[in-house]
């Protein structure tokens, strides 16, 4: 008798599943959710919170406010983020800093976790809302996110 029981349980479900997704399409047809990917990419929008990649916005002056300080770098689990600083003499006040190099983040090896993101006191880095970063050769994954010639923006050196 279990056996019957059990058939008559499953189909009862199965009906119950099919009911919900039977009125959603014939009642919900107002707002698709759906959107036409190629077709619609100038006009497409990602949800806010979604993660593409890790960037790091630079101003009208090519400043950004990354200090140096490593801390989303230490906070990577895997190590997706390196920072390449240098001591070098600020030539406004003559004594030795330390100066980013480069700021190197590899796609390929991101999580997206967001716990870099967290661990930034200045806020210099943030998600992107790009995701077509399709390439044959895992190479075009490594980024550098300071722009060549960008410095911190003034109060925020250590």
């Amino acid at each position: 008798m279990s056996y019957f029981s059990d058939i008559y349980n499953g189909v009862k479900t199965l009906l119950t599943g099919m009911s919900v997704t039977g009125k959603y399409f014939l009642h919900s047809r107002k707002g698709a959710i759906t959107q036409q990917y190629p077709d619609n990419r100038a006009t497409l929008q990602m949800f806010e919170r979604f993660r593409g990649e890790v960037v790091m916005p630079h101003d009208e002056k090519n400043e950004h406010r990354c200090t140096g300080c490593q801390k989303c770098e230490l906070a990577c689990p895997n190590g997706s983020i390196e920072i390449i600083w240098d001591r070098q003499i600020d030539p406004e006040t003559g004594k030795k800093k330390k100066m980013i190099d480069k700021h190197i983040y590899h796609l390929g090896m991101c999580t997206m976790c967001s716990l870099c993101i967290e661990a930034c006191p200045t806020d210099a880095i943030k998600w992107a809302q790009n995701f077509e970063n399709s390439v044959y050769d895992r190479t075009y994954l490594t980024r550098v996110l300071n722009k060549p010639g960008s410095k911190v923006v003034p109060g925020l050196e250590d």
